[in-house]
């Protein structure tokens, strides 16, 4: 098989297990575990980036301009992490999987209103089946499946930034998680002077799978950089569906999250979407859809 298959399907399939990761660290307030993430991140990428001898061509590309978009990037992938181990600790798996099913249509959508991009006739189909899956799904739920939503809008609203920014996968998420380095450790400063840290409170175990975070950040985004940089685009968004795929399963079969009949129906609605999507796609350009960006599995 080809390498960059296997790079590809080794991403997706740990952001796909990322659920029972932070599920080993349910004792740990969400925004204590994004502070952990960003900041281990930060300093692995850091690692990375002088490893690899590109420190210097790093800082060639920082600048006010790409500061600026890479804050706006920022602040949505933090409250986009956030809101995953939130709602992967509050039993709330499956509803983020649809997120990241939903995610692409809801891509494309945005692509027509803020890029002015055209979608031909066909392509208006699995848009409109997944506006009826979500509606139905509301009812279902009594309510709309906000978590799904704002994983979905937030990852799509990051995307469209990411769009527009100049640098690759390795210097932005640099970048990123640089801008939110100083409050992150000035938070986990004030949570350790207060004694309600959970780091160096909870046991060595926590502490590594905090620390960890970081790696279980940035792995699965080297080795989605060097898959999309190996496979045709195409073959990028197909592999993109094993993340919340499995996600569900893991929420449904791992955790037992319940799953009725009736949202059986609204899930099969928008993965009869995401079917018609990537066949009209595929016929059309063989490029069925645009890749999730590389650190978006929560």
């Amino acid at each position: 098989m080809n390498k960059g298959i296997l790079y590809g399907i080794g991403a997706y399939v740990a952001w796909g297990f990322f659920p029972i990761y932070w599920k080993m660290l349910h004792h740990v307030p969400a925004i204590q575990l994004i502070g952990h993430r960003i900041i281990w991140s930060f300093l692995l990428l850091i690692v990375v980036i002088l490893f690899t001898k590109q420190w210097t061509d790093f800082r060639k590309t920082v600048n006010v301009k790409v500061f600026r978009i890479y804050t706006i990037a920022a602040l949505l992938i933090g409250v986009n992490w956030f809101l995953y181990v939130w709602a992967v600790n509050a039993n709330f798996i499956v509803e983020t999987s649809l997120g990241y099913f939903i995610n692409p249509l809801l891509s494309v959508l945005m692509g027509v209103i803020f890029l002015k991009e055209r979608l031909r006739l066909a392509q208006w189909i699995p848009v409109l089946l997944a506006a009826i899956g979500v509606t139905y799904l509301t009812f279902v739920y009594g309510r709309p499946p906000y978590i799904a939503l704002s994983l979905a809008l937030s990852f799509g609203l990051y995307g469209l930034v990411k769009k527009l920014s100049p640098l690759g996968s390795l210097y932005g998420l640099t970048i990123e998680t640089g801008i939110l380095f100083i409050p992150a450790l000035l938070y986990l400063i004030v949570m350790q002077a207060k004694n309600t840290a959970s780091f160096l409170n909870t046991g060595i175990t926590s502490d590594m799978l905090m620390i960890g975070a970081g790696l279980v950040t940035t792995v699965p985004l080297l080795m989605f950089a060097s898959a999309a940089r190996s496979i045709p685009l195409w073959v990028v968004g197909l592999l993109q569906y094993i993340a919340p795929t499995l996600q569900f399963l893991i929420g449904v079969f791992i955790y037992k999250e319940p799953f009725s009949h009736n949202q059986l129906i609204g899930f099969g609605i928008v993965w009869a979407a995401l079917l018609v999507f990537l066949v009209e796609n595929y016929i059309a350009n063989r490029t069925p859809v645009e890749p999730i960006p590389e650190m978006g599995e929560g």
